[in-house]
């Protein structure tokens, strides 16, 4: 499995979200620091889910990275997060 569908499902597993688009981007970064060969470095997350409406941006990117754990996120170098209810 690649990270772009750990990524989906930890997320779909925690949050229900009603929408949920995840990115590999690591091509756009090609030379700069963290990215390496085979990509899967840098990502984007856009997610709409009713379990974000009544956090802070910040609690929201706390609760994403706590749902993909330690394990995960220590793999990726980058990960954009547009969060919202």
């Amino acid at each position: 499995m690649g990270v772009v569908e750990e990524i989906r499902d930890r997320l779909e597993a925690a949050f229900a979200p009603h929408e949920l688009e995840v990115t590999d981007e690591s091509e756009k970064h090609r030379g700069h620091a963290g990215w390496r060969e085979g990509g899967e470095t840098h990502f984007h997350v856009r997610m709409r889910a009713g379990a974000m409406a009544a956090r802070s941006r910040l609690e929201r990117h706390r609760a994403v990275h706590a749902a993909l754990g330690q394990d995960l996120v220590g793999r990726i170098h980058a990960l954009a997060l547009d969060l919202d209810g």
